[in-house]
């Protein structure tokens, strides 16, 4: 499988949108990267670009940028209300699938070498890549930010990682670059319904780790208070992995939160939301709503949905898409603008949109599809559809017994058991397009070339391998279609009595999902010279719809008692 990181470079322009095009038009020039975000910003004049690929063209794409970057921006003459010392402020590399840390840490040395050498650029490397213990922090290599450079370089605490160490006229124009290797980090605004930064400012030492120092006496106006190595005592915050800092957005016209959330596993979004909330009103100050800047894993909001409707005692057996638009809501990630999910989740922006799913059809259109004259899709993702649909009458009974009316105190117990239907679901959807795929694998061996012994042998092996694998996702399909038996079960027996035929009809489509894969399993398993293997799963099959058809008669002869005929 493809090793996959992702490239978070913020460039210090937010403004001049022929400057960040040209920056940005540098990574869409490298095969095998693609760019998913561009996030400027005009009041903080800083642009989040978001790109990932494969290590090794994901670099490339990260040195053709800070090369553009350090020629079309000018640090001499930037300014704005994020902090920042470089044209290219910071260039983190963060595993995406299939890649640890410290190989993403050797990326990141490997590219901060080149930005040093071959740019002449001061870098320096922080949290995971970070050669000393006190540079982790990036906020420490940023001390005193482009400001305090020129006085800075030339001393060996803050000689660079790589590149010089000395102030002169390209320095000055570039600046430095801190690069880094991390886990994903989610950049959050929280909305005031203030436009005081002092207020803003106030909520953020609240919640941020770092906290806010102690000062004589508890007065905001007194000194603050030092320990016995003179450095400032500090009151922390409430939230564990979060820096925070207040500030006014003029295009808004309102006062923010501006905050990164460094560690999502310590602190979720909707924790540090929550607790913003929370703060923010025991001043007297409403959040609105929040902005994500650049981009987010699914997991962020799917969490996040799954906690707003636990609080709500929801069920939360409900699809991704309706977990999304409640986390939405809920943290009022549109106040400012629209935020469409499929522009700022990562895992979307990755997807493969040039290959066509069966799944993404219309009811029509897969109809159609399989009347048609092609051999695919066939019966074994027809079963696999049908499987599916069996899942979902059974999950759609438990999530409206979650919310029926006088059934409160049992919405848990329903919730749980729509959270099996949808997992159940997904996993049948997934196989109707699998099963075509299999399908395919087999049509492509046998168009292998065939015109010596060694090209017939291989052409041998790669028939038999896709035809033990045909074979496998039927089977598949059959395992799982019997699963939906349980949850069919359940619902006829404790949910809603008016949904009761609901659940009768999807055991109806649970058995033939099954008879209708075991077709599929004993047609490809035919071909089969491992005859160990073809028995084996014969056995087995065979055994799964001797059960299904049993079952099915079980629970229509339940569905008919509680209907009373």
């Amino acid at each position: 499988m493809k090793q996959l990181i992702e490239c978070v470079p913020n460039i210090s322009e937010g403004r001049d949108m022929n400057i960040i095009n040209q920056v940005a038009a540098e990574v869409e020039k490298v095969e095998g990267v693609k760019l998913l975000d561009v996030d400027p910003g005009a009041t903080t004049n800083r642009t989040v670009i978001t790109f990932v690929g494969e290590p090794e063209p994901v670099c490339e794409a990260a040195f053709c940028l800070v090369k553009k970057a350090a020629e079309l921006i000018d640090m001499r003459y930037q300014h704005g209300d994020h902090p920042r010392q470089g044209a290219t402020d910071v260039c983190p590399l963060i595993p995406v699938s299939n890649i640890t840390m410290d190989e993403v840490v050797e990326y990141a040395h490997k590219l901060g070498e080149r930005f040093g050498e071959e740019l002449n650029i001061p870098i320096y490397c922080y949290e995971n890549a970070a050669y000393r213990p006190e540079r982790r922090n990036l906020a420490y290599c940023r001390t005193g930010e482009y400001e305090s450079l020129s006085s800075r370089l030339g001393t060996e605490q803050w000689k660079p990682d790589f590149g010089p160490n000395e102030w002169n006229d390209h320095v000055a124009q570039t600046g430095a670059t801190q690069v880094g290797a991390r886990d994903f980090l989610v950049a959050i605004n929280y909305n005031l319904n203030t436009t005081s930064t002092r207020r803003a400012n106030a909520i953020a030492f609240d919640v941020r780790e770092k906290g806010r120092p102690q000062r004589e006496g508890g007065k905001i106006t007194g000194k603050p208070m030092k320990d016995a190595n003179g450095e400032t005592i500090m009151i922390p915050g409430t939230l564990k992995s979060t820096k925070a800092i207040g500030w006014y957005i003029e295009e808004y016209g309102i006062a923010q939160v501006s905050m990164n959330i460094t560690d999502i596993n310590v602190s979720p979004v909707h924790k540090c939301f929550d607790e913003v909330c929370a703060k923010a009103a025991a001043r007297g100050i409403r959040v609105t709503g929040c902005e994500i800047v650049g981009l987010v894993p699914k997991r962020v909001l799917i969490e996040a949905g799954d906690y707003y409707l636990t609080k709500q005692q929801r069920s939360l057996g409900i699809s991704e898409e309706e977990k999304i638009k409640i986390a939405v809501k809920s943290m009022g990630l549109d106040d400012l603008k629209p935020f469409n999910p499929r522009e700022k989740v990562i895992e979307y922006l990755i997807e493969d949109k040039t290959q066509k799913r069966l799944v993404d059809m219309t009811c029509e259109g897969f109809a159609n599809e399989t009347a048609s004259e092609s051999a695919a899709p066939g019966g074994g993702s027809v079963s696999a559809y049908l499987g599916a649909l069996g899942a979902s009458l059974a999950t759609m009974v438990a999530n409206l017994s979650s919310h029926k009316a006088g059934w409160d105190d049992q919405w848990e117990t329903f919730s749980k058991w729509a959270v099996k239907g949808q997992a159940l679901k997904n996993d049948l959807i997934a196989l109707v397009d699998e099963d075509t795929n299999a399908f395919n694998m087999i049509m492509a061996a046998f168009s292998m070339p065939k015109k010596n012994d060694e090209e017939k042998a291989a052409r041998s092996r790669a028939i038999q391998e896709a035809t033990k694998y045909a074979t496998e996702v039927p089977f598949r399909t059959m395992q799982k279609s019997f699963e939906a038996f349980e949850i069919c079960r359940a619902m006829i027996e404790i949910g809603n009595p008016n949904s009761v035929t609901d659940a009768g009809v999807g055991a109806l489509c649970a058995r033939s999902a099954v008879m209708g894969a075991h077709l599929n399993v004993k047609i490809n398993a035919s071909s089969l010279k491992d005859e160990a293997f073809k028995n084996d799963i014969l056995a087995r099959a065979a055994k799964i719809e001797e059960e299904a058809i049993r079952t099915e008669a079980e629970l229509i002869a339940m569905v008919n008692n509680k209907i009373n005929l």
